[in-house]
């Protein structure tokens, strides 16, 4: 572990430890295929959670910055890495108010990112972690802080909130598509994985969005062990109210209920450790015509590749004479 990777551990330890003068925080990190609704899920569930009367914290962790932009309507906010960047070159220190924004009870911020084919996200969270160290956070008092990642964790660096337990759980959205449960099967896998080399962090349960009701999500949380949170059916009012970066789960409106009842499945919810699927087990979800299951494998030939089978290629081998 680096020093980075472990100062950033003891900012968590410290952030989630119970204390008399403090609340314990939930620290819960969202992950999912990209497009697939995480910052949706988020925006609508953080801003449920507010109008219950819990404090909560919403940090964007994926550089397209969608969550906070959802919840402020459409706006995005400074990154806490390019304000971090213009006060440092400015010789000034950056400033709660420079980096954290509220609305209607829930604070948020963004970390933002580095710019495209340059950097490491990883590197970026680190660095965006300890900035969040120094202006306190750990004495904040959240009642939850919610963590947006970008997509899948086949990269080390968005796969940190479970390798260096900076989260106690991990949500995942999928849909009934193979795509998105291929990517929250991997989010079990890394689970799984670091579960068994010691760590503390386990899936809280799965949101199945744009739910057209075919059970293939359904059928993947019950095999994999962990919970339905909540279906968000594939609505045409969902749709549109997202794509304008309304909140739709406001108190009073026709879907408050359904995000009522998530943000109270995600607070309930224990960390277990889930059961990741095969991809011969994941592919078993769906129809053989949807998968392509019935083609068979046919090893190329030579001739295949060269249009002939003679072929001779000179040994590189050194015979030496006996002496």
């Amino acid at each position: 572990m680096s020093t980075a990777e472990a100062r950033l551990a003891a900012l968590v330890a410290q952030a989630t430890e119970e204390k008399p003068a403090a609340k314990a925080t939930q620290i819960i990190a969202i992950y999912g295929k990209g497009g697939i609704g995480k910052s949706f899920t988020l925006a609508n569930l953080s801003y449920s959670m507010a109008q219950q009367g819990k404090k909560v914290l919403l940090i964007g962790c994926d550089p397209k910055s969608d969550t906070t932009s959802l919840l402020f309507g459409g706006r995005a906010c400074p990154t806490i890495i390019e304000t971090s960047t213009k006060k440092k070159l400015a010789g000034e220190e950056v400033a709660i108010g420079d980096v954290c924004f509220k609305r209607d009870g829930v604070y948020a911020m963004e970390l933002g990112g580095p710019e495209v084919g340059r950097g490491c996200g990883g590197r970026g969270i680190i660095h965006g972690f300890e900035l969040l160290e120094k202006l306190g956070f750990h004495e904040w008092g959240f009642d939850f802080v919610l963590l947006d990642f970008l997509g899948d964790v086949v990269c080390g660096g968005f796969g940190l909130p479970i390798a260096r337990d900076m989260c106690q759980k991990v949500i995942v959205v999928g849909s009934n598509d193979l795509q998105s449960l291929y990517v929250a099967n991997n989010v079990c896998s890394a689970v799984d994985y670091f579960r068994r080399l010691g760590g503390n962090v386990g899936v809280a349960g799965i949101v199945v969005n744009k739910d057209d009701g075919t059970g293939e999500a359904a059928a993947f949380a019950e095999a994999a062990g962990i919970p339905i949170l909540a279906s968000i059916p594939a609505d045409d009012d969902i749709r549109r109210k997202s794509a304008s970066y309304e909140i739709i789960g406001g108190p009073g409106s026709r879907w408050a209920p359904l995000f009522e009842g998530l943000a109270q499945n995600v607070a309930d919810a224990p960390p277990m450790r889930p059961t990741p699927l095969t991809q011969d087990g994941l592919l078993n979800l769906f129809a053989g015509d949807a998968v392509g299951r019935n083609v068979v494998l046919q090893p190329a030939t030579f001739e295949d590749m060269c249009g002939r089978v003679d072929f001779r290629k000179p040994s590189l081998e050194v015979v030496y004479d006996a002496v």
